[in-house]
């Protein structure tokens, strides 16, 4: 047993070594003196000067973070609707397919998915002089993408609740909408929460749909990163990982103390 269990440590610490040795690396050297990203000179915090007066930078950060926030907001609206009708709504024309056109961007590659909607937005270029390719054309796209896994969390999350305090409101009067705004809705507040942060992340994240359905002057960062990248690392896109990095720790945490904190709330009454 004790080699068992140490063989098995010894698997989770060089996996978990494998995960975080790069990125602790990729922090460390982005404090780095020299021009090379791989080269220790001493430290500095010159590249995180030079990295926030990068305009080109700073704008594709902008761009990206307006596009996953949309994307996300507009994911959790369209993926509630769809979670609560798979959830609540027994059999109804169309369920099937529903399910369907849920999972299939889940089990798409992404370059399928950035083709087809390349195509589609040319086609509707080509008939009808709408939409020109940009920002538009990208949050349309993740907004395609992420609905499926909003949908995956709060059909999840409705499955799991208990609905005779739903039955019991109906029974004393209150009408579906009220019902799911006062009893519903807080109730899956958490999987609200955790949908719009995975969808948040996921159209932040993404490379290649985004390649296929952007147009000129309208590159996310993902896309800016990779350019540069292919031109060598250079420690501005060190600084820039790490200030993502940590970003994203960070909300990783207050999401979790928020979450923990209901629960905790939700036990106690």
């Amino acid at each position: 047993m004790r080699r068992r269990n140490w063989g098995l440590w010894a698997a989770m610490a060089a996996g978990y070594a494998l995960l975080y040795v790069p990125i602790v690396s990729m922090i460390v050297y982005s404090f780095s003196a020299s021009r090379m990203a791989t080269v220790w000179a001493g430290f500095s915090t010159r590249w995180y000067v030079a990295l926030f007066s990068n305009e080109q930078i700073l704008q594709a950060l902008a761009r990206s973070l307006t596009i996953a926030a949309v994307a996300a907001s507009a994911a959790t609206v369209l993926g509630t609707a769809c979670g609560l009708a798979l959830s609540r709504f027994g059999r109804f024309p169309g369920r099937g397919l529903l399910s369907l056109m849920n999972s299939a961007p889940m089990v798409m590659p992404d370059v399928m998915l950035g083709l087809s909607s390349l195509l589609l937005f040319v086609t509707l270029q080509q008939a009808l002089g709408w939409p020109e390719r940009g920002m538009g054309t990208i949050m349309i796209a993740h907004i395609t993408l992420t609905t499926c896994y909003v949908t995956v969390v709060v059909r999840s999350r409705m499955s799991a609740l208990d609905d005779s305090l739903e039955e019991a409101a109906m029974d004393l009067g209150a009408r579906p909408w009220r019902v799911f705004f006062r009893i519903t809705l807080p109730l899956i507040a958490p999987a609200l929460l955790a949908g719009w942060l995975l969808a948040f992340t996921l159209s932040l994240d993404d490379l290649v749909i985004a390649s296929f359905t952007s147009g000129p002057g309208a590159s996310t960062l993902p896309m800016l990163i990779y350019s540069k990248v292919k031109l060598g690392v250079t420690p501005e896109i060190n600084a820039l990982a790490t200030l993502i990095v940590t970003a994203v720790a960070v909300g990783v945490m207050v999401a979790g103390i928020v979450m923990h904190r209901r629960e905790r709330a939700g036990a106690e009454r």
